[in-house]
């Protein structure tokens, strides 16, 4: 890595908090007028909540970039490394001409939902602060998750404003490079990328390793994922996931798909645009990279896995379905539990693909152990807080209003509770059960924009 690179990485800020969304829009605003023959600001957008979304550009290279934060809205990291990247860009034209790029950098893309978990941005930060004000949307209200798409079977058109916008951009610039700074919750490091890129694995590995991330080398987030190598993998597209339904028997997948596809699998089939993600966790453990074997088989881990799932799923539909006269239909999130709770036909078909690849019947490695009964519980827990979170805002629309309603108080308050009680009763299972560390806003930060850095770099050189 170049020095002016390297010594960009060393300077990350010991930032202690994520910046709210209205943070992040005043100091890009006062960015642009700081150095106004340098960096433009223009609205991309307007949200469905119609708040701004603001897009920076700043440089004057050969190669168009494009990085956005806040795809998904529970994760900031990249907010923040925008936020450092940013200023930097602005104030050092070395770097600037270093890099050879024009750069269009939309610091929250997902406003709306990132003002719902702006109430754990500043910590403490825990397994519990974080599910219990957790917010991720509906598959099909997702900014980065509603990209049109037309294939077999499957047809979506129904686009988001915030999806809209950032589509335009991609229409107009036609980026080399796309930055798409997502980050998971619990875990280790691992990447996406469009395409094979070799020459580059070791470098984002040791981005991570350096700063004291584990790799993730057990279980892939989802099971159509295909592997490039350790710990990177083929970026997802609705296609993958259509395809994966279909070979494990389901004859209709379009049926279950309710949202679009995403933008790397647009920007990659318009403009022939690479995309990387960069996942990297809050929460981290050296049992994610163990590759040691376990006294488990493979196959009997995953079941162990649905069947824990399961337990929490008929948890929250038998509460949802207690209170379900009292909840909105726009309420966002009972609209996101409708999406995330599994489903018969996702388990149906994660017991085909066991049975029928061989892989399965090998004893887990222990990082394969630790996915499938901890970091899913983990995942479970945050859906646990979502239910929570959907019953007390509907207590708190019947305090604003001064509703009176008696038996209305009294089912959602009741049932307030039990789902509290769940959540911390999760939450004290992992605490019990797992040794993890959290990562430090300043290595997560570090890693990612030296993997973009990279990236961005080895792209120029093969494009130019």
């Amino acid at each position: 890595m170049k020095k002016i690179y390297s010594d960009l990485v060393a300077r990350v800020p010991e930032y202690k908090e994520f910046h709210t969304v209205d943070k992040l829009d005043t100091n890009s605003k006062n960015l642009a007028e700081k150095f106004p023959n340098i960096v433009e600001l223009f609205e991309l957008g307007k949200s469905r909540d119609n708040h701004s979304i603001y897009c920076l550009k700043i440089g004057n290279g050969r190669n168009n970039g494009l990085m956005f934060g806040c795809p998904h809205p529970n994760e900031p990291v990249g907010t923040m490394m925008l936020e450092y990247f940013t200023e930097e860009l602005a104030k050092n034209k070395q770097l600037r001409e270093t890099l050879d790029y024009t750069w269009y950098i939309v610091k929250c893309w997902d406003v709306d939902g990132t003002k719902l978990n702006e109430k754990w941005f500043k910590g403490p930060f825990t397994l519990y602060n974080y599910s219990r004000n957790f917010f991720r949307p509906a598959s099909n209200q997702q900014v980065d998750w509603t990209f049109p798409i037309d294939y077999k079977n499957l047809h979506f058109h129904d686009i988001l404003p915030e999806t809209k916008a950032m589509m335009t951009l991609i229409d107009q610039i036609k980026p080399i490079f796309i930055y798409s700074l997502h980050n998971s919750g619990f875990g280790g490091a691992y990447w996406y990328i469009t395409d094979e890129a070799e020459e580059v694995y070791d470098d984002l590995r040791n981005a991570a390793i350096k700063q004291g991330v584990p790799l993730s080398l057990g279980e892939a987030e989802s099971p159509e994922c295909e592997a490039y190598d350790r710990a990177i993998y083929k970026n997802l597209g609705l296609k993958a996931i259509y395809d994966h339904m279909e070979k494990y028997g389901e004859t209709h997948p379009e049926k279950y798909i309710k949202n679009g596809t995403m933008s790397s699998d647009y920007a990659k089939t318009h403009y022939n645009s690479f995309t990387l993600l960069t996942e990297i966790p809050y929460f981290s453990s050296k049992d994610t990279s163990d590759l040691s074997e376990s006294a488990i088989t493979r196959k009997d881990v995953v079941l162990k896995k649905i069947a824990a799932n399961t337990v929490i799923d008929s948890f929250i539909n038998k509460t949802l379905a207690n209170i379900d006269s009292y909840i909105r239909e726009d309420n966002p999130f009972k609209l996101a539990l409708d999406s995330f709770i599994g489903d018969d036909n996702s388990n149906k078909i994660l017991r085909k693909m066991i049975e029928d690849n061989p892989d399965f019947l090998r004893k887990a490695t222990e990082s394969e152990r630790f996915d499938n009964l901890f970091i899913s519980k983990f995942y479970k827990m945050l859906s646990v807080g979502l239910l929570v979170r959907a019953i007390e805002v509907e207590l708190e629309k019947i305090k604003n209003t001064e509703e009176i309603n008696t038996a209305k108080a009294k089912s959602l308050k009741s049932n307030f509770n039990s789902s509290l009680d769940k959540l911390k009763k999760l939450n004290g299972e992992l605490e019990k059960n797992i040794d993890y560390k959290v990562v430090p806003i300043k290595k997560l930060v570090s890693i990612q924009l030296e993997c973009g850095l990279i990236m961005a770099e080895f792209l120029k050189n093969i494009k130019n």
